[in-house]
C-alpha cells in the first residue's frame, strides 16, 4: 500500500474513544474488517460469558469459584450486598491506614515515622504492585518501595542488606492468600530474621494481606501485626492488583489510588459494549485469535514507549500466559493453547532485537504503547526544532514503518499520558482481552494446573532433599555416592535429582556437605559434617 491508502486504513481501522483518552490501531496488523466480521458471532458468546462472570457465575467449577476482580471498581456490580459492602469498606481501610502511617499515628517503635515500604509476594503479589511503583514513582512519593518477591537468598541479601539501618523505618506488607506460599513464606522469615538482627520486633514492623482464617492471618494475629487486609478467593493473584494487594503499596508509597481505580472502571465500562468496534478489549482479543490463527502461533512483542512502563511486559508475561497457556480446553480435548508474551522498551529496543523483528522469523507481531505526554515541563531542544520526546517518538513512528514494510503486523495503544488513571485502563483492558481471548478459544483462563503441578514436583524434591542429607549423616565419614544415596532414600530412580542436590549442597560449605571427585562428576563421594583432606 501506499501512505494514501495507508492513511485510509488508519482511519478505517482505528478506534478512538475521546472519553477515555485512549485509542487503538489495528491498522498495520496485515488484516481487514472482514476477519473481525466473520468472527463476531464466536464473540458474542464470549461477551455474553463475560457478563455472566460479571454476574457471579462460577468461573471455575472444579474449585467451586467465582471470579470478581472487576468488582473491586465497580462494587455495585457485586452479586451480593456483603461482598460489595466487603470491598468498599476494605478500600476505605486502605486509605485510612496509608493516611496514619504518613501523618505518623501509625509509627515504628523508636522512629519518627516509616519512610520505606517492603512488599514481600511472588507472581501477581508482587508483579503488579511492582508495575504501578515504578510507573508512577515521582518526587512527590511518601515512602520508597522495595519487593521481595523471590526466595533466592543473594537477591533477599541485596534488598535487606541494602535497607540496613533503614529496616527501623521500614513497614513490611506480607502477600499471601494461602500464608503457605514457600516463596513468599521464606521472604517473611528472611526479613523477620534482618529485623532482629538490628534488634526490632517484625510484627511491630509488619502487616499481612491474606485470606480470612490463613496461616498467614493466624500468625498475624497471633504476633499482634500492626494491621491484617483481605484477599477473597474470588481474585486470582494475577488479577489483584486493584485490591489490596495492589492499593495498599500504592497508597503507602502516597500515589493517587483512586485515579488508578477510576481508570479501570472507565475501561471495564469501555469493554462492556456489545459492538465490537466500539469495544477495544473485544478488538484486542479478536485482533490476537486473527494474527495467531486461534492458536497463539505468534508471540505478542510489547514495546512500551515509555521508561516509566518497562515492567509493562513482565506483568502481562504472567497475565496473559498464565491465564492462556493451557494444555487442555473446557471439553476436555488437548489444545496446548498459548500466547507468549516478551518485551523491552522502546527506543532501548532499536539497540537490542528489533534486526530480528524486521529481518528474522516472522513469528511475532508487536503491541506498541505510545504515550503522548513526554514529560511535566518544557523539552530541551536536542536540535534545532526537535528535542528528546521528537527522537523517542520519532523512533516509535520508524519502527512501526519498517516492520510494516517487512510484512510484520503492529498494533498500538495510544493513552495521553503515565498517570494513575491511564495506567489502571491498561491494567482492565488486558484483563478484559485476556478473559474475551480464553472465551475464542474455550479454555477457562482462571485456573492454573501448570502452576500447582511445579508446586507439587518443588515439593517432592525438598523432602527427598531431607532424605538425602540425613542419609548422608548415617554414612559416616566413607560418604556414599549419588547412586548410593537415592536408593537409601527410597528413590532409585531419581539419581539425576539427587546428583544437582548433592551438588548445590556442596557449593555451600555452611551446609555442612563435602564432595571428594571422582574420575567423572558422576563418581564423587559425598560426606557431612566434616571436610575430608
Amino acid at each position: 500500500m501506499n501512505p494514501r491508502e495507508l492513511w485510509g486504513r488508519y482511519q478505517a481501522m482505528l478506534l478512538d474513544d475521546p472519553s477515555l483518552g485512549f485509542r487503538l490501531d489495528l491498522s498495520r496488523m496485515g488484516f481487514d474488517e472482514r476477519a473481525l466480521v466473520e468472527r463476531e458471532p464466536v464473540l458474542e458468546q464470549a461477551l455474553a460469558a463475560m457478563e455472566a462472570l460479571e454476574q457471579g457465575a462460577l468461573a471455575n467449577p472444579d474449585e467451586n469459584r467465582m471470579v470478581g476482580h472487576y468488582w473491586l471498581r465497580a462494587p455495585e456490580r457485586a452479586p451480593t450486598p456483603e461482598i460489595a459492602s466487603a470491598i468498599r469498606e476494605t478500600q476505605a481501610r486502605v486509605l485510612d491506614f496509608a493516611s496514619r502511617v504518613h501523618d505518623g499515628r501509625v509509627r515504628p517503635p523508636g522512629a519518627e515515622r516509616f519512610r520505606h515500604v517492603l512488599v514481600v509476594g511472588i507472581g501477581g503479589s508482587a508483579l503488579g504492585p511492582q508495575l504501578v511503583a515504578d510507573a508512577l514513582s515521582g518526587r512527590a512519593d511518601r515512602m520508597q518501595p522495595h519487593f521481595l518477591d523471590n526466595t533466592d537468598p543473594d537477591g533477599l541479601d541485596r534488598v535487606l542488606g541494602g535497607l540496613g539501618g533503614a529496616l527501623a523505618e521500614t513497614l513490611a506488607v506480607i502477600i499471601s492468600k494461602s500464608g503457605g506460599t514457600p516463596e513468599t513464606r521464606n521472604g517473611m522469615l528472611e526479613a523477620a530474621a534482618a529485623y532482629a538482627s538490628h534488634g526490632l520486633a517484625f510484627a511491630r514492623h509488619a502487616v499481612a494481606i491474606t485470606q480470612d482464617g490463613s496461616a498467614l492471618d493466624q500468625q498475624a494475629r497471633a504476633q499482634g501485626f500492626l494491621d491484617r487486609f483481605p484477599m477473597w478467593d474470588w481474585v486470582g493473584g494475577r488479577t489483584s492488583v486493584t485490591s489490596a494487594v495492589g492499593l495498599l503499596p500504592a497508597a503507602l508509597q502516597g500515589i493517587d489510588v483512586a485515579a488508578l481505580l477510576a481508570g479501570a472502571a472507565a475501561m471495564d465500562e469501555a469493554t462492556r459494549s456489545r459492538e465490537a468496534r466500539r469495544n477495544p478489549a473485544a478488538l484486542l482479543a479478536l485482533a490476537w485469535h486473527v494474527v495467531g490463527e486461534g492458536r497463539g502461533s505468534k508471540a505478542m512483542v510489547v514495546l512500551p514507549y515509555k521508561d516509566r512502563l518497562l515492567l509493562f511486559s513482565r506483568y502481562l508475561q504472567q497475565l496473559v500466559m498464565e491465564s492462556i497457556g493451557k494444555e487442555k480446553d473446557g471439553a476436555g480435548r488437548v489444545v496446548h493453547q498459548g500466547l507468549t508474551v516478551y518485551g523491552n522498551k522502546g527506543s532501548t529496543d532499536q539497540h537490542a532485537f528489533v534486526q530480528q523483528l524486521r529481518d528474522g522469523t516472522p513469528d511475532f507481531f508487536v503491541s506498541f504503547v505510545r504515550v503522548l505526554r513526554d514529560r511535566d515541563g518544557a523539552s530541551l531542544e536536542v536540535e534545532p526544532g526537535a528535542t528528546s520526546g521528537d527522537f523517542l517518538d520519532g523512533l516509535y513512528l520508524g519502527t512501526r514503518r519498517a516492520l510494516h514494510e517487512s510484512g510484520r503486523p503492529s498494533l498500538t495503544l495510544t493513552i495521553p499520558d503515565v498517570s494513575a488513571r491511564s495506567l489502571g485502563m491498561l491494567i482492565a483492558l488486558f484483563e478484559r482481552a485476556v478473559g474475551l481471548y480464553a472465551s475464542l478459544v474455550a479454555i477457562n483462563a482462571y485456573h492454573q494446573p501448570g502452576v500447582e503441578a511445579g508446586k507439587k514436583a518443588a515439593a517432592f524434591v525438598l523432602d527427598l532433599q531431607r532424605k538425602v542429607v540425613a542419609s548422608l549423616g548415617e554414612r559416616g565419614p566413607a560418604g556414599a555416592s549419588c547412586e548410593e544415596l537415592a536408593a537409601a532414600a527410597g528413590a532409585p530412580d531419581e539419581v539425576e535429582t539427587v546428583f544437582h542436590l548433592l551438588e548445590r549442597l556442596a557449593a555451600n560449605p555452611e551446609r555442612g556437605v563435602t564432595k571428594r571427585p571422582g574420575a567423572t562428576p558422576f563418581d564423587a563421594s559425598y560426606t557431612r559434617g566434616q571436610v575430608l583432606k
